[in-house]
């Protein structure tokens, strides 16, 4: 394949937001134009079919790569998509709840099972996923192809986290980078946290993401207001400074529902951060001990409001044990691929895919 080759990736959402799939798919971009590889990431929250194919007439790619089945993939079995353009070599990677929440509780399984039938690779990005892929697609398994992840530091800008959330040198600062939407669960977070503070009054948190669930993050402003003084809601931070707001932390939460693999995770990891997580199996298969190495978090029943405040505390209390936690984390991060690595990956499963043919 020579450097001409033409990718169009679709995703739910699109740098310069800060989404999971946002991030995922510049990180790809960025990764693979490093490589002579012609990227074009669109936004598909407000495409309709007849958009993306003007998008399609205008780019003429050689590979579609959809991130997420059903808000960004299945816009190309429409038929006004699928009549012109069906033929494209067409890949996959699920988004958390594509395999989680809509497949596993049949929500959707027809459109997840659709539109991965029509493509010709489907990206696993963790052994977890690519055992829920197994089970759920078993007559597509040779479809299912493995590419590590990797993260990706945006720039080395300045970011005082500790100074937004009003921080003492004794308080300890709990910090969930994540939108405001239900599967999150940053509502959930937040009152709990409440109730950790009045036994730990040290405790600080940050939430940091936009307003993805009109609805809940209503709920979510209301709840936050008043409680200026331990807890802040910042819409944004500067992707450039995301790496020194992780430093500013002393914990990164995570409270979600459901996950692929987490790009906060491992970023927080990566930073040397230790995380507190929910025990899903997204999250599970990266906190847990590898080779030996140790767990590099702790994980909470995400059914059991106790359960998280207990473990917030016992990190909010032993110093020693975060540190130890970290130091885990920084083994484990520097032994993960690169972007680089990632995106010779994903270059393999695109030149295979155009070498294979989809069905409908």
């Amino acid at each position: 394949m020579n450097t001409a080759l033409r990718v169009i990736i679709l995703t739910p959402t699109a740098f310069p937001n800060l989404t999971g799939n946002a991030i995922s798919a510049e990180r790809w971009r960025w990764a693979l134009v490093q490589k002579g590889i012609v990227v074009n990431v669109i936004e598909t929250q407000n495409l309709n079919p007849r958009g993306l194919v003007d998008v399609l007439d205008r780019f003429r790619p050689h590979v579609v790569h959809a991130h997420h089945i059903s808000r960004a993939g299945a816009l190309m079995l429409d038929p006004l998509v699928a009549e012109k353009y069906g033929h494209l070599p067409f890949v996959v990677s699920p988004g958390g709840t594509d395999i989680n929440l809509h497949v596993m509780k049949g929500e959707g399984r027809e459109i997840v099972g659709k539109t991965c039938r029509m493509a010709r690779s489907i990206i696993a990005q963790s052994p977890e996923i690519a055992r829920l892929l197994q089970e759920l697609l078993p007559d597509l398994q040779e479809r299912i192809a493995a590419v590590p992840k990797s993260f990706l530091w945006f720039g080395k800008d300045d970011f005082d986290l500790r100074a937004v959330a009003g921080c003492r040198e004794e308080d300890v600062l709990f910090f969930m980078p994540a939108g405001i939407r239900p599967v999150k669960g940053n509502l959930e977070c937040l009152c709990a946290m409440k109730k950790a503070r009045k036994a730990s009054p040290e405790i600080r948190v940050v939430f940091a993401g936009p307003a993805l669930d009109a609805g809940y993050a209503a709920r979510f402003e209301k709840e936050i207001k008043g409680l200026d003084s331990f807890a802040k809601w910042i819409f944004q931070i500067p992707p450039q400074a995301m790496r020194a707001a992780y430093q500013g932390a002393d914990v990164v939460l995570n409270h979600s529902s459901s996950e692929g693999l987490s790009n906060s995770l491992l970023e927080a990891m990566a930073a040397g951060r230790p995380v507190l997580a929910s025990d899903i199996p997204g999250n599970r298969w990266l906190v847990e001990d590898k080779n030996g190495i140790g767990p590099c978090g702790c994980l909470f029943d995400s059914g059991d409001q106790t359960d998280f405040i207990r473990k917030v505390l016992q990190l909010a209390n032993d110093p020693a044990f975060r540190e130890s936690l970290a130091e885990n984390g920084r083994l484990r991060a520097a032994a993960w691929p690169g972007p680089s690595d990632e995106a010779q990956a994903l270059l393999e499963v695109y030149e295979a895919a155009i070498g294979r043919q989809g069905e409908l």
